[in-house]
């Protein structure tokens, strides 16, 4: 299966002012049976709660792109949403195994998962060449690599250019990746969809332009002041964006930047559970298919856990952008003025 479609038009240029909407609505309204869905966020920053609305809602048939395929793909997979995955890597974040993506891969149990493998950089390439409408990226990191092997998404083309000694170099390519709808986690934003984030901003912005839809959730929504007073902070404007979901706490178990801390002890305890498939049936019949929202899954992880999991203030310096202290001239004032 390739995921390629370098045909995609721009985005359409008319969006509504204020674009919020419930995780409920912007699950149900963006994401469908069999689309593309690309779930960013590199450690911190991972949309999990969009995951996890996915799952309630009982998508099928996705094929999903995640640069790192974690917890949240494996919940995935659990709830029977996931039919192809793309990623550059697999695990539980350095604290141990998923079950479920390894059952699929290495048992075909419950079924067989096509997996589709690529390099991290090559990832990348994808998404740039998705977001810049382009048919391909090249890449010169696959040679010496038995990627292009086992991977048929890979192509070796030659140059157009000689090199300086008359040669035309072979370099490898991979295609574009233009998801249905891309989803990805930010600190805020305002109701117009102008998106600010600090921290590890991973391929967020990229994702987001090589989507058809987007879809970002933010710990909070902001005045537009807010967003104007700091512009040099929205890595993805308004344009790009087409919902925006208010949804605090949205990333656990992964962290927010600011607003909440990696729960360690939930990653330690994530191999032992999907490991064993009764008591990954079991947690997601509590924590997924019994919570209605994120709201009640965070009551459910308790005062405790949550106070485990805040944060300190640790504020940035402050930006003089500078403002004008006279009027500006009019333009009669400034020709009398150039003379």
């Amino acid at each position: 299966m390739t995921i390629q479609d370098s045909a995609t038009p721009p985005k359409a240029a008319a969006r509504t002012k204020d674009k919020t909407l419930s995780m409920k609505d912007a699950i149900g309204r963006y994401v469908h049976d069999g689309d593309v869905v690309a779930i960013e966020g590199f450690t911190h920053a991972i949309p999990t709660a969009a995951g996890h609305e996915i799952i309630r809602q009982r998508r099928k048939n996705l094929t999903l792109v995640r640069m790192t395929a974690d917890i949240v793909v494996d919940q995935m997979l659990a709830g029977g949403c996931i039919s192809t995955l793309v990623s550059s890597f697999v695990g539980n974040s350095s604290a141990g195994s998923l079950g479920e993506i390894r059952r699929r891969i290495e048992r075909a149990d419950p079924e067989p998962l096509d997996y589709q493998e690529y390099s991290h950089y090559g990832m990348i390439c994808r998404y740039l060449a998705g977001a810049q409408r382009l048919p391909f990226y090249p890449l010169r990191s696959y040679f010496g690599s038995d990627l292009p092997r086992i991977q048929q998404g890979m192509r070796k083309v030659s140059s157009p250019f000689p090199d300086d000694d008359g040669a035309f170099e072979e370099i490898y390519v991979v295609p574009p990746i233009n998801p249905d709808v891309a989803i990805v986690h930010a600190q805020r934003a305002d109701r117009s969809g102008n998106v600010q984030m600090w921290g590890l901003t991973g391929i967020q912005a990229e994702a987001v332009f090589a989507a058809k839809r987007a879809i970002v959730v933010v710990e909070e929504v902001v005045d537009d002041d807010v967003i104007r007073a700091d512009p040099n902070r929205t890595v993805i404007p308004a344009l790009a964006v087409d919902t925006v979901v208010e949804c605090p706490g949205a990333t656990h178990p992964s962290f927010s930047q600011g607003y909440s801390d990696r729960d360690n002890d939930f990653y330690r305890a994530w191999s032992g559970i999907s490991g064993d498939k009764t008591l990954l049936s079991a947690w997601m019949e509590e924590w997924i298919y019994g919570t209605a929202d994120h709201t009640e899954y965070l009551a459910k992880l308790g005062s405790s856990t949550l106070g485990r999991l805040s944060v300190g203030q640790a504020l940035s310096g402050q930006i003089n952008y500078g403002t004008r202290l006279e009027p500006a001239l009019e333009a009669d004032d400034f020709a009398k003025e150039s003379k």
